[in-house]
């Protein structure tokens, strides 16, 4: 039984994945269009074409997302989106989850992706963790798309979450650049990720819900540098004590661990 029930998920994941890149190709062409439009208009555009990319992949794969608001949301407003990374799908869920003007912050290497990688670079911000000047170029980057009133979104986590933890320990980064900007910090979790498609194995994708959970903006008025900690440990816990109450998906402890 066990043997077929990773034999139907290979089957699906294939599936997804043939359908992930015919969708890919055939706006390919629009993504080049839209490279000519510059980073703010041209982005923007792009931007939307990748939410056409999620909104029809996800139809055709059978995983509808639900939307969990526990505070009321303003598309209006720009904000220092974090969430959790624990799923090669948070890439995708990205344009689904956050429909309004954003840039995600992603890593460089993903940029060297044969087609997808042009699309990648011209729809986020990248950035090279192991250079400092690359970094700091990012967080530029960042700070000019926030003045111009386009959103951001962090993985505050840094990298994937292989911990059976809810969560692995914040970077600075997006905390700083919210109070330097001061720009609200707003929680956006993705609760099914790992449920849907686990980080051990990409041909282990399961139909099904995936829930985006909207958390209430956290003011950073009147915060300078010296609160990034107090602000990073606030958003830590409250993440983490969401991601219990909504029993998202994570890897099993170990045995006797």
């Amino acid at each position: 039984m066990k043997g077929l029930s990773l034999l139907l998920k290979g089957m699906y994941s294939v599936y997804a994945c043939i359908v992930f890149i015919v969708i890919m190709l055939l706006l390919f062409p629009f993504s080049i269009g839209a490279s000519f439009f510059g980073r703010i208009r041209g982005g923007n555009m792009m931007m939307k074409l990748c939410t056409l990319w999620a909104d029809t992949w996800f139809f055709l794969i059978g995983m509808p997302h639900k939307f969990v608001y526990e505070a009321p949301h303003d598309k209006k407003n720009a904000y220092i989106f974090v969430s959790n990374h624990i799923s090669y799908l948070d890439a995708a869920i990205i344009p689904k989850a956050i429909r309004q003007p954003v840039r995600p912050l992603g890593k460089v290497e993903m940029s060297k992706v044969p087609v997808f990688g042009f699309i990648y670079r011209n729809a986020i911000v990248t950035v090279d963790r192991s250079s400092a000047a690359n970094r700091a170029n990012s967080v530029r980057i960042l700070k000019s798309l926030i003045s111009k009133g386009i959103s951001v979104l962090v993985f505050p986590e840094g990298t994937f979450n292989m911990t059976t933890a809810p969560l692995k320990e914040f970077y600075d980064g997006a905390f700083r650049v919210a109070i330097e900007t001061q720009t609200p910090v707003k929680p956006v979790l993705f609760l099914d990720a790992y449920r849907r498609m686990p980080y051990e194995s990409l041909f282990r994708m399961t139909p099904g819900r995936s829930r985006i959970l909207y958390l209430e903006e956290i003011s950073v008025s009147g915060l300078s540098s010296a609160d990034v900690p107090a602000l990073k440990e606030k958003v830590y816990r409250i993440m983490e004590q969401k991601l219990k109450q909504y029993n998202a998906g994570r890897p099993n402890p170990v045995p006797g661990s």
